[in-house]
């Protein structure tokens, strides 16, 4: 310690310092303390399949319960496979492309691992998931953002190029998009796709909220269009579809070629994801199309329920096309710092969302409106039950500010 004068945070990376973690955990440990109704992180109340459950109980029963292959079990990778397969027709090899990995987040984490040298520049479309820039810095890249176009957060193709230099190596693309909803369009993927191509990019997609969306066709997929696939490594995971967010399960789907490097840093970063709940997915992945149509069906009554709502109480919303998050727009209140204004409604109104800022570089967010992300992934009883809060907002809002 003596070189930094017994300050431990001299000890502390530059990657670390560069490292900014947004208000998620004081929101959430205001929510406990206030006995709010957490609307905001994405964490659903409601009940896994048993069947899901079961498999893994067994599993454990059955004293699987020891390590598992690095890449994560065939029967499990298969079944992915398989089901990309139903929905695209395109298939994958289960054994040269496919890596079971501990979550969306550290399917990312290895993958930029494995490709990012320090120096390389990677795009990230703001507003966006916080750990992406984490990870970007972790794996010694430098994050560059594009801000998507505000209010309805499209993407401007010339504003993408323009931030587009020598030194960029990535794209991370998510769609559906958190925490907008939106779903991209054919045009606005094709941009990528194209950009990609002419300037030799690879594009890292979070694919979470693939199965989740409410449009009449499923999100279209960059890596389904003609050059794509090659340069396309795909992230994705069981914790939305199934409402396993605690299992920690992801995978990562990659050629052949990047997918030796992607499991050599996953092995060095977790060594394995646990196989008990590996086998639970097996019988996840396997569910009949029935279950993913109850699943869009459930989602597109809790959102019915949460934008009926706000919108008695005159409050905008962005409709989402996909996820399960939705924005409103407070400003009309008269706030201008949306995590103040956070904070004021979890604290003094009893329901807890998360400020929009806190999905931008530096705490800006786009354009001058005050949004709030909401989590619909509740039991109905319960969003309806922070609707009644709300409604105390109008007559408290001019006494508390």
């Amino acid at each position: 310690m003596t070189r930094n004068q017994g300050k431990p945070e001299g000890v502390l990376s530059e990657r670390i310092h560069r490292i900014a973690l947004p208000s998620f955990k004081e929101l959430a440990d205001l929510s406990v303390r206030h006995q709010a109704i957490d609307l905001g992180g994405g964490k659903p109340d409601f009940p896994a399949e048993k069947t899901f459950k079961d498999a893994a109980i067994q599993a454990i029963q059955d004293d699987f319960n020891q390590y598992a292959p690095a890449q994560g079990i065939l029967e499990l990778r298969a079944g992915i496979s398989q089901r990309l397969h139903q929905k695209t027709q395109i298939r994958y090899d289960a054994e040269q492309e496919i890596t079971i990995c501990n979550g969306v987040t550290e399917s990312l984490a290895a993958t930029l691992l494995a490709v990012i040298n320090p120096g390389d520049e990677v795009i990230i479309l703001t507003p966006a998931f916080p750990a992406y820039t984490g990870n970007v810095c972790l794996a010694g890249g430098i994050p560059v953002y594009v801000e998507l176009t505000a209010p309805h957060f499209h993407l401007d193709k010339q504003r993408l190029e323009t931030a587009i230099t020598p030194r960029t190596k990535a794209i991370v693309f998510n769609s559906p998009h958190n925490p907008s909803g939106r779903i991209f369009t054919d045009a606005e993927i094709r941009g990528v796709a194209e950009l990609s191509q002419k300037y030799d990019l690879l594009v890292i997609t979070d694919e979470i909220y693939d199965e989740i969306y409410f449009t009449k066709e499923a999100p279209p997929a960059i890596w389904q269009l003609p050059g794509m696939r090659l340069r396309t490594i795909i992230t994705n995971g069981f914790s939305k579809t199934y409402s396993v967010t605690g299992w920690r399960l992801g995978y990562v789907i990659a050629p052949p070629e990047l997918t030796q490097g992607i499991r050599t840093a996953h092995s060095c970063l977790v060594l394995n994801s646990a196989l008990p709940l590996q086998l639970g997915m097996v019988e996840a992945i396997r569910s009949r199309e029935e279950y993913y149509l109850e699943l869009r069906k459930s989602y597109t009554a809790r959102l019915a329920v949460l934008a009926a709502g706000l919108a008695e109480l005159e409050i905008p919303c962005l409709a989402p096309e996909g996820g399960y998050f939705l924005l409103a727009d407070f400003s009309g209140l008269g706030w201008d710092d949306d995590l103040a204004f956070a904070k004021y409604l979890t604290a003094h109104i009893g329901v807890s969302a998360r400020p929009l800022s806190a999905f931008y570089p530096n705490g800006h967010p786009a354009g001058k409106k005050l949004w709030l992300r909401f989590a619909f992934c509740k039991q109905e009883e319960v969003l309806t039950a922070a609707i009644e809060r709300l409604k105390k907002l109008s007559l408290t809002i001019s006494l508390q500010k």
